[in-house]
């Protein structure tokens, strides 16, 4: 099957467009065939875009939210077409898509929306579409995240040594990963910020000239300011046992705006606010394995466009090092995973779970009552789901 992949994080910076070819059974890693046949991203247009931005906060109406959850069912629709010819397929030689949508609200435990209409996916593309993933796991108790865990543990889990598969997105969020045997189990949590905050004062910074710090560049010319570093860190939602979930309801635009005018206040410069909060999501991922996980990993594997970061990336190994000193950190693409395709290609995977009528949440991860088949089908013009 060539399933596309749809995803768009919390930075709401464009689509990512994985079109991955499978077959096996994807709940068995040893019987997943499978490879990536094109990735690329779309950016949003300018004023979509701060149509998003404007109804991911409690001030949107529910008018804009509906019209903005058929403009992006558009958006994804035509990234998903535009994806499946850089591949060198047509979209009709694609069975299914898998599309995350764009989160708008997350209440851990409680409820969820993801929009970014599926039937409208599948009726610009006619590819049967399955959308709304979160939701059945919340229904099921869970925290409807994180979902790509359930892949992490089919494609990273290693015979020999204990993983922490980091995914550093908007927010941060971690899938352990022990080895073959060991009696522990795998389970996930999201860490805390990932490149929300780092993104935000990039942004303040270049008067929205930089929709993120490149290459750490800002963070790299600056100095952490220690008493802002140490206020960070006190944030509840660190010290908070998992399973937990986070997003833009807490760490988003309201937040960095406080920093920056407490940092403001304080006269510190606007590259040392970027110092700062980039060691803030390095050394909360550090935190949260030293307090959170059976045992410390030999290898943590980053995705995810904090993986670009060589300051975070240098911040986070220092930062492991002190619980761990021999720890090794990677990113995915060196295990052969595009660390910028990697979610994308997870909602892919999940898709071809559900159309197998396969459960795929990870109830360790979420903290749901039992395994769940995700998502909602919108079925397309010519490919239903499979007989067997």
């Amino acid at each position: 099957m060539n399933i596309i992949g749809l995803m768009s994080g919390t930075s709401a910076d464009g689509i990512d467009v994985a079109v991955v070819e499978m077959q096996g059974a994807a709940g068995a890693a040893a019987g997943l065939d499978w490879r990536l046949r094109g990735f690329s991203t779309v950016p949003f247009a300018p004023d979509l875009q701060r149509e998003i931005l404007h109804c991911v906060t409690s001030q949107a109406t529910v008018d804009r939210i509906c019209a903005l959850n058929f403009a992006l069912g558009d958006a994804f629709a035509q990234a998903a077409i535009s994806g499946a010819e850089a591949a060198g397929l047509r979209i009709d030689q694609i069975d299914a898509i898998g599309s995350h949508g764009q989160t708008v609200w997350h209440i851990p435990g409680q409820a969820t929306l993801q929009i970014g209409s599926g039937a409208v996916i599948a009726e610009r593309t006619g590819v049967t579409t399955i959308s709304n993933f979160r939701a059945r796991d919340i229904a099921a108790g869970g925290q409807g995240a994180p979902l790509v865990a359930y892949v992490d543990v089919m494609l990273l889990t290693h015979p020999t040594r204990t993983r922490a598969a980091q995914n550093i997105g908007g927010i941060g969020n971690v899938t352990f990963l022990p080895k073959l045997g060991d009696s522990a189990h795998a389970f996930a949590f999201d860490t805390g910020p990932g490149n929300m905050l780092i993104d935000d004062v990039a942004r303040r910074m270049t008067n929205g000239e930089w929709q993120c710090d490149m290459d750490g560049q800002l963070a790299a010319a600056g100095q952490v300011d220690g008493t802002l570093f140490e206020e960070l860190m006190d944030h509840p939602f660190l010290a908070q046992a998992p399973p937990k979930t986070t997003g833009r309801e807490m760490f988003g635009a309201h937040f960095g705006a406080e920093i920056w005018r407490t940092a403001q206040a304080r006269h510190v410069s606007g590259r040392d606010i970027a110092a700062t909060v980039t060691l803030l999501t390095a050394a909360s991922i550090a935190r949260a394995y030293a307090e959170f996980l059976p045992r410390l990993p030999d290898e943590v594997i980053v995705s995810g466009g904090g993986a670009r970061n060589p300051t975070l990336m240098r911040m986070l190994g220092e930062q492991l090092r002190q619980y761990q000193p021999h720890v090794q950190v990677l990113t995915s693409d060196e295990l052969g995973i595009n660390s910028d395709a990697k979610e994308a290609i997870a909602f892919a995977m999940l898709a071809y779970e559900t159309l197998h009528q396969r459960p795929s949440n990870l109830p360790a991860a979420t903290g749901a009552r039992h395994a769940v088949i995700l998502g909602d089908i919108s079925p397309g013009f010519t490919r239903f789901l499979p007989q067997s």
